[in-house]
């Protein structure tokens, strides 16, 4: 069973930094590439960063890049985000997603999600 567990959110100032981590069990983490999605209330989810399978490769919505960094251990099939440099507007839940593509049909795994409060 596929298990997606984030942590790691919390409250802090306006320029300040915290790093999530999503712990994932139930499939081989090291064959799957791994996304951050955030979403806030009325608002569709919306894709932060990925990173491939051997973290060679990320990406990141234009917004976050320069002060997030998606990376993984494939050792503790773990998935982090560090965010350096917060803003206001970056509050909101955070959710570790894996992404399966199978008989041509996506199939998406969530967290529970992790809150991230960005204020003073």
């Amino acid at each position: 069973q596929v298990q997606l567990v984030e942590s790691g959110g919390g409250l802090v100032q306006p320029g300040g930094s915290l790093r999530l981590s999503c712990a994932a069990s139930g499939f081989i983490f090291s064959m799957n590439a791994m996304s951050w999605y955030r979403q806030a209330p009325g608002k569709e989810r919306e894709l932060v960063a990925s990173i491939s399978s051997t973290g060679r490769g990320t990406n990141y919505t234009d917004s976050v890049k320069g002060r997030f960094t998606i990376s993984r251990d494939n050792a503790k099939n773990t998935v982090y985000l560090q965010m350096n440099s917060l803003k206001p507007e970056n509050t909101t839940v955070y959710y570790c997603n894996r992404r399966v593509l199978l008989f041509g049909r996506e199939y998406d795994y969530w967290g529970q999600g992790t809150q991230v409060t960005v204020s003073s």
